[in-house]
């Protein structure tokens, strides 16, 4: 049976996605969950994996055009089936608009003539060649007022990428002088500007909405991380090399334990109702280079503490190389953010819509303590969860909070549960 490919929606917020490479050619043979094709998006570039089974019978869209979500991109049949008139007629449709949206450069037409005499001798027109560019490189080179034609490319076929761009303009465009610079004293530097990246544009529009949308509020408790960090330590002397838990780890699966008892906050609130996700699956706030992304750990309701701990550390290493798959990418339901490794004691997260939640945790630090009426250090770490007001209220998120409190105090019960 044939079958549509869209353009997923890797997040709530994504309105359209760039096929930047296809991993499979017309005519291949193609599995479920076989990754066919890279898709660049605000944030990332995420591999698309297919939905069905079977022969990759067209490829609809060319590499490097941007598509709204949701337009066809491709489509898969089985072996011995042609694609269907009206699937063909779709097809057919899309690559025309594909084709509108970025023309190739034509030479004017020359005017009409209305005199008897032979025009005069022209040298033969030369057609420009296409310019083969990512619509952030395009859009880049409008902003700038560059000529792509005079950009080298150092994408796949020479197509020209945003460093290109990005290069090309540092090389040759002098900073202009802003109203501030002119009104500056003489001899002050003048004021610089700074083009945000596509990223960093997305991430100023996800939280801008997250503040204005959904009522934050905040409720933070001292967790005594103690006996959480010498369970970590010995279970890491037992494991095998290659396999180490963190304190993040530690957090995800209390996390997830905590929302299995407080389901609200594994939750997306619409409009009138909430929407119930019966997957735990927690994202991870990940620093990139060019921003923040926060891909997730799926089903953590059924993962151990070694599994969590595995999956984690094989989500950051192919976040960092650009390697995330489609669902990694879009199906979180809660979300953690952590800043211990710089040494940060406590803030709190802006909720990563469309969560009900997040949790964001401090460093682990000794510090005096009073345990049955007698002064003790332990090894204390801040935790603030930011919660949609819309979702729950505070004695809730205080449970909630709790319930976490509790798991990492008596840590035994994350291998447990």
């Amino acid at each position: 049976m044939a079958t549509s490919i869209v353009m997923p929606q890797m997040g709530y917020d994504m309105q359209q996605g760039t096929v930047v490479r296809w991993r499979k050619k017309e005519g291949e043979s193609v599995a479920r969950g076989e990754v066919i094709a890279e898709i660049e998006t605000d944030k990332a570039t995420v591999e698309f994996e297919a939905y069905t089974s079977g022969v990759l019978r067209r490829i609809v869209v060319d590499e490097g055009v941007a598509i709204p979500v949701g337009d066809l991109i491709a489509i898969i049949t089985d072996p011995d089936e042609q694609i269907p008139d009206d699937l063909a007629a779709a097809a057919t449709g899309s690559q025309t608009a594909n084709n509108a949206a970025e023309p190739a450069a034509q030479a004017p037409e020359p005017a009409a003539s209305t005199s008897t005499q032979a025009p005069p001798t022209q040298p033969p027109a030369v057609e420009p060649r296409e310019t083969r560019a990512s619509p952030i490189a395009r859009r880049l080179a409008r902003e700038k007022g560059l000529d792509l034609s005079l950009v080298t490319g150092t994408g796949p076929g020479g197509r020209i990428v945003e460093q290109d761009v990005l290069a090309f303009a540092e090389a040759t465009l002098a900073p202009a002088a802003s109203p501030a610079a002119a009104d500056a004293s003489p001899g002050a530097p003048p004021a610089q500007r700074e083009d945000l990246s596509r990223m960093r544009q997305a991430i100023a529009r996800v939280t801008s909405d997250s503040k204005r949308d959904a009522p934050h509020f905040y409720v933070t408790a001292d967790v005594d991380m103690t006996k959480a960090m010498a369970l970590r330590r010995d279970t890491n002397d037992a494991l095998a090399d290659g396999v180490r838990v963190s304190v993040n780890d530690l957090v995800i699966k209390a996390a997830a334990i905590a929302l299995k008892r407080y389901p609200k906050f594994n939750a997306f609130y619409r409009d009138d109702h909430l929407q119930m996700n019966p997957g735990i699956n927690i994202g991870i706030a990940i620093a990139l280079e060019a921003g923040l992304i926060v891909p997730g750990v799926s089903g953590c309701e059924s993962k151990s503490l070694v599994e969590i701990a595995a999956g984690s550390r094989d989500l950051i290493a192919r976040a960092n190389s650009g390697s995330l798959r489609n669902e990694e990418y879009s199906g979180t339901t809660f979300s953690i953010s952590n800043l211990g490794m710089f040494d940060v004691d406590s803030f709190a997260a802006i909720i990563f819509p469309p969560h009900a939640a997040v949790l964001a945790v401090g460093t682990v630090k000794e510090q005096p303590v009073v345990r049955n009426g007698e002064l003790a250090v332990a090894q204390v770490m801040k935790a603030t969860v930011s919660v949609d007001h819309r979702v729950a209220d505070g004695a809730e998120a205080a449970q909630f909070l709790v319930e976490i409190k509790n798991l990492l105090e008596s840590p035994v019960r994350l291998l447990l549960e």
